[in-house]
């Protein structure tokens, strides 16, 4: 299971560093202690430009940027058109240069794991790897697919709580205003609850709970109910516990 402090944690750091080590902390409770988190402003800006933090070995990180290996990662590829994480396996390096990528990375340890695309509101793109060194595909999800919702839980906290360090993030957000019955949906929702168990809750109509949802989207200019539920923690609109 996650652990909410920390992901709390996570919207409240100051500075840059400690937002880190927040991040990797998250990642080795995960049983991670490779981690990499990489977004750009736009998918059209140079991915060379990237806002990254990773715990990969540095020789390894400055052997990746010089030959600009992202353009070359089946994984960064995978994301840029899909939702979905990509489990790693040797199968997905396909070409000669990803072959060699792969190996290279086996070096160093990093042999399997799994990317989680990121795809922001307003056009961000990033990655979020979690890599280990001695497990195949089928053994890596016999380890850790249960783990993928918190996984995905991790990845939304550090998206967010990265854009007032990143280069183009949002330093500064106007104020955002929720009704009380909004209020009451995203506090429910924060629980897990779905729209039909906040109705009943709330004593209205599922249809008047995906109303309210959708205005707090709208104006938390998000896509999903749980982009909405991490920003209205980091506001402070919302109590955690």
């Amino acid at each position: 299971m996650v652990d909410m402090e920390h992901l709390q944690a996570l919207l409240n750091c100051a500075t840059e560093s400690d937002w880190q080590e927040v991040f990797f902390s998250l990642c080795r409770g995960q049983g991670f202690d490779l981690a990499l988190f990489a977004v750009v402003p736009s998918r059209h800006v140079a991915l060379e430009s990237a806002f990254v933090h990773s715990s990969y070995a540095p020789r390894w990180r400055a052997t990746y940027d010089t030959e600009k290996l992202h353009y070359v990662d089946p994984t960064v590829e995978h994301c840029l058109a899909r939702n979905v994480p990509v489990v790693w396996s040797p199968s997905i390096f396909r070409s000669s240069c990803q072959k060699r990528l792969y190996e290279e990375a086996s070096a160093y340890g990093i042999r399997s794991g799994i990317t989680f695309p990121i795809h922001g509101p307003r056009g961000e793109f990033g990655v979020l790897s979690l890599a280990t060194g001695n497990l195949g595909s089928r053994d890596f999800i016999s380890e850790f697919g249960h783990t993928l919702p918190d996984l995905a839980l991790i990845r939304d906290y550090v998206f967010e709580s990265c854009l007032r360090f990143a280069p183009g993030g949002r330093s500064a957000e106007r104020t955002v205003h929720l009704t009380p019955r909004e209020r009451e949906c995203l506090q429910w929702s924060m629980e897990g609850k779905s729209s039909w168990e906040i109705a009943r809750i709330l004593c209205c109509s599922e249809a008047t709970v995906n109303f309210h949802v959708a205005n707090i989207r709208r104006k938390f200019d998000v896509t999903t109910r749980r982009q909405a539920v991490v920003k209205a923690i980091r506001l402070g609109l919302i109590s955690v516990g």
